[in-house]
């Protein structure tokens, strides 16, 4: 495989997430079968650049390559499937509620694959003998896996009540843990980056100063959303628009995994290096 397609195709990965937040989120482009058609092209074209980019590690048997692809697979997973389902990236309020169910119902599995891709990355980690910001990464990690877990299928839970023809509002109660549970599943996934970017960095499996950025990055958006507050503000037709409210961009679900897909195309793409000899790193 030419340097040149690897290099087009990690080009391609580190950009899928603002594709995505593109295409899927552009409503005019959500006609039966245009949309269906576009899913399916972009699967292929991420397929083809995970492959070429480094995912063909994984069935070699040389462990730390291994679990460094499988890792960036994982990673790489949840935007593949915005890709191809276009789960809505706008506000609930402006979905259908057989949109919202495959919004939430696609967010479950995405927070399941990111909490399993850093359970893969931590091991990957301490087999080139980075035990120290491997371990925190890997407790922070559970916190921001259970959060979601709890906050997402609290939403899915609410959304199938509505299809049944229930459409009660929630309790105030568990709406204010809906908007505790969601913070703390936002802001320990961009905590999890950081320290994790910081241990890829201690064994050169990421630049010093890309670490430094993805942990500046990550720090700038938990301050986005401290300044927030732990309530979720409230969206809908009468507020200003989403997009407009950075704190309210810092807290949707999907954004903390915008680096996480960034750092899976980077753990491919060294994965993919080794592969063709090019880094003694994972040796």
């Amino acid at each position: 495989m030419t340097q040149g397609a690897r290099r087009s195709g990690y080009v391609f990965l580190c950009a899928l997430p603002f594709i995505d937040l593109v295409v899927a989120g552009a409503r005019p482009l959500r006609i039966t079968p245009v949309y269906q058609v576009i899913g399916v092209l972009l699967l292929a074209a991420i397929s083809i650049a995970i492959w070429v980019v480094g995912a063909r590690a994984i069935g070699r048997n040389e462990p730390r390559p291994r679990k460094v692809a499988l890792a960036g697979l994982l990673l790489l997973l949840p935007w593949t499937l915005f890709s191809l389902l276009w789960v809505g990236i706008g506000a609930p309020f402006q979905a259908t509620l057989s949109e919202n169910y495959m919004r939430f119902l696609v967010l479950v599995w995405n927070s399941i694959l990111v909490t399993g891709a850093f359970v893969v990355l931590k091991d990957a980690l301490y087999d080139l003998g980075e035990r120290f910001y491997s371990t925190i990464g890997f407790a922070t990690n559970l916190s921001a896996g259970t959060a979601y877990l709890i906050c997402l299928n609290l939403s899915l839970a609410q959304v199938l009540q509505a299809l049944r023809g229930d459409k009660t509002p929630l309790p105030d109660v568990l709406s204010h843990f809906y908007s505790a549970i969601e913070f703390v599943a936002c802001v320990m996934t961009y905590v999890t980056t950081a320290v994790f970017a910081t241990a890829l960095g201690r064994v050169g499996l990421l630049g010093r100063g890309a670490a430094r950025a993805y942990a500046a990055a990550s720090a700038i958006l938990v301050l986005i959303l401290l300044t927030r507050g732990i309530e979720y503000p409230e969206i809908s037709g009468n507020t200003a628009p989403w997009y407009t409210q950075p704190g309210v961009i810092a807290g949707i679900p999907a954004i903390p995994w915008i680096m996480t897909c960034l750092l899976g195309a980077v753990l491919l793409r060294r994965a993919g290096d080794r592969h063709a000899g090019d880094v003694t790193v994972l040796k």
